[in-house]
């Protein structure tokens, strides 16, 4: 395969000295920054009105950005709704601080024609331990003010933690209809420093590791949730189950047909792109990745028994049969649509042991987050696809979205940097792809980085489209 090497940005409008990979079977992109200095931006969403809207997760700011010139507009500040003090006073404290803050960003499909409505979801209230709430709101924008405004509150019970947050929100229509869908993690429970908290992603009567779906609008009725969604024991905001860390939603119509997406963290390799349908089981934590059996015998995850000498242990269940697990669950199972780098049970269990005794452990993954959808005759060929940020090696990769909406296997890889790409987004004419990166390289767990060694800290990015 033959290669283009371009360099990035740190300066706007001025081609960075930073390495990046672009395949050069699809033509070439020009590459700059748009806006830096940002406080780990989570969202970039490409409004009606051609401006970039983006959200600072810890911050806690929303923001309109001119793509062209990279001039910026505080539209709304909510550090004053942020119940408990700063991340950077929290840590401090030595206090847990939530993953993400300010997190979902969505547009009324209308904004331009009489409803300036946008949708927001941030932790706004710390309860005890890792254990925090999140609050879903609609918020009026005041063109003449440039300002948000207004704010409605949709859902104010939803469970946030110091891990698994999700946090990714979307408008997509059922039958036609829009909705608001939220993609909720699992809190993180069974792992690390939530080892003994039980996981919660079968239970169908909590928001732990589901996406839920709200009405836009409350229509007269006083309801913000669709009485048509499935009653998983009874009525309530999940539209699905079995879900581990949610990070990206994405909309297409392919064939006539309502299709939507999550790209998924899987807990070592085994990362997931889900096809999600009402009511369906996507198995998390008794399946993992694909219904192969490679967990078989294992769990979702292990706890480092070294640093906690003989309370070595995790609610995860243990996975006696992955197939056993799916049959259980019935017709509502689904496998992913693609899990990236299935791993053995083999080198599975290599990796367990290794994490157990608290020594170096490495396996593949791409921690897949935002994602987008690619449906412009503007480069040729990618029409239509699937664009996947990662947090892990810094790429972007494209998947070919099928004639009947599944996706095709092949991963095109299309930049390589020392960044956490959290959010991908496609400018109005699919000749521009913006993404937004984090303002460090940690994580959490055993797969933390260097945050001294990331490019690009803070960044929302543009490709260019290059035409052969």
């Amino acid at each position: 395969m033959k290669y283009l090497f371009l360099c990035g940005l740190f300066t706007l409008s001025v081609l960075c000295t930073s390495f990046a990979l672009m395949n050069s079977e699809d033509g070439g992109f020009e590459t700059r920054i748009i806006a830096s200095g940002l406080s780990d931006p989570w969202s970039v969403v490409v409004g009606q009105d051609n401006q970039l809207w983006v959200n600072e997760s810890k911050g806690y700011r929303v923001l309109k950005i001119n793509p062209d010139n990279g001039e910026k507009k505080i539209v709304l500040d909510l550090n004053t709704e942020r119940q408990f003090p700063s991340f950077e006073e929290q840590k401090k404290a030595q206090q847990p601080v939530p993953q993400g803050g300010l997190m979902g960003l969505a547009l009324h499909p209308q904004f331009l024609k009489g409803k300036p409505f946008v949708y927001l979801s941030y932790v706004y209230r710390h309860l005890q331990g890792n254990q925090f709430l999140l609050k879903l709101a609609r918020y009026r924008f005041n063109a003449s003010k440039q300002q948000l405004e207004a704010p409605v509150i949709i859902c104010d019970t939803i469970p946030a933690s110091n891990d698994h947050n999700g946090g990714r929100l979307i408008i997509a229509p059922t039958n036609g209809k829009p909705y608001l869908f939220y993609a909720v993690g699992d809190q993180g429970s069974g792992q690390f420093s939530n080892g003994g908290r039980p996981n919660k992603a079968q239970q169908k009567n909590s928001y732990e590791g589901k996406i839920l779906r709200f009405n836009l609008e409350t229509e007269g009725t006083g309801e913000w949730i669709p009485a048509d969604n499935p009653a998983l024991p009874e009525q309530s905001a999940i539209w699905t189950v079995g879900h581990r860390n949610p990070q990206g939603l994405a909309f297409a119509m392919i064939n006539k047909k309502e299709r939507l997406y999550t790209s998924e963290h899987g807990p070592y390799s085994d990362d997931e792109i889900n096809l999600i349908e009402k009511g369906s089981n996507y198995g998390h934590p008794l399946v993992i990745g694909y219904n192969d059996g490679n967990y078989d015998g294992l769990a979702a995850s292990v706890s480092d028994e070294a640093k906690s000498p003989g309370k070595w242990h995790t609610t995860y269940p243990l996975i006696v049969s992955e197939k056993s697990n799916a049959n259980l669950i019935g017709k509502a199972y689904k496998d992913p649509g693609i899990s990236f780098y299935p791993t053995s049970n083999e080198k599975l269990t290599s990796l367990f042991e290794k994490v157990k005794a608290g020594t170096k452990a490495e396996w593949d993954a791409y921690a897949p987050s935002g994602i987008a959808i690619y449906q412009s005759d503007a480069i040729p060929g990618w029409s239509p696809s699937l664009l996947v940020t990662t947090l892990k090696a810094g790429k972007l990769l494209r998947l070919k979205i099928n004639k009947d909406g599944s996706i095709n296997p092949k991963i095109n890889e299309y930049v390589a940097s020392k960044v956490r790409y959290r959010d991908v987004a496609v400018s109005n004419d699919g000749t521009k792809i913006y993404l937004a990166t984090d303002s460090s390289a940690i994580t959490s767990g055993p797969s933390a980085e260097n945050p001294k060694a990331i490019s690009q800290r803070g960044c929302i990015l543009v490709l260019k489209y290059l035409k052969k």
